[in-house]
């Protein structure tokens, strides 16, 4: 049997048009792209095409309470994806992989929002999430989100950290080496 190769998927290009958008610090726009994404996937649609869209719808918003809105729904469809669905839309990593940005993104969020608890709770699942990702320039940007997470709620309580960052506190790469599917910090 022979490899076959994977079609563009429209509802993905779009999506990376409206994160193009928002990388560009045009989240306006992106908000648009990402709407009009979403009016037509709706709530049922693919948790595939609905993980990404959210993972990224939450990344522009402008208030964190909506931007917790999204990253929940990221999260649920996250739940309903198969690493078959994943490697068919050309993601090479399983979908496990998506944990660690997801949680990163949910215990931010949480932490914004004064939910300490919440917080302390998904910067957990991310770190027990972590070796699935790849030792690259995107396994390597959410891990450090994670132990920027960690730092600032370390900080906030004033208890040591329960677990060590896996690496220096530092800034994040400039840019991401590579688009894996719905990822993003």
């Amino acid at each position: 049997m022979s490899e076959t190769s994977v079609r563009p998927d429209p509802v993905m290009t779009e999506i990376g048009r409206g994160m193009e958008l928002g990388q560009r610090g045009e989240r306006d726009a992106a908000r648009e792209v990402f709407a009009g994404v979403w009016d037509r996937l709706g709530a049922d649609g693919d948790p595939f095409h609905i993980c990404a869209l959210a993972h990224s719808m939450a990344d522009v918003q402008d208030d964190p309470r909506e931007e917790l809105v999204w990253d929940l729904r990221a999260l649920e469809a996250a739940d309903l994806v198969s690493d078959e669905r994943a490697r068919l839309a050309g993601v090479a990593s399983p979908v496990a992989a998506f944990y660690p940005s997801l949680h990163l993104n949910l215990g931010d969020v949480y932490r914004r929002l004064g939910e300490w608890d919440l917080a302390r709770a998904h910067l957990e699942r991310g770190l027990d999430a972590v070796g699935t990702l790849d030792d690259n320039g995107y396994g390597q940007l959410i891990k450090g989100g994670l132990d920027r997470l960690a730092q600032r709620l370390a900080e906030r309580s004033g208890e040591p950290l329960s677990v060590p960052p896996s690496e220096p506190l530092s800034e994040p790469p400039s840019e991401m080496t590579e688009v894996n599917g719905p990822a993003s910090a």
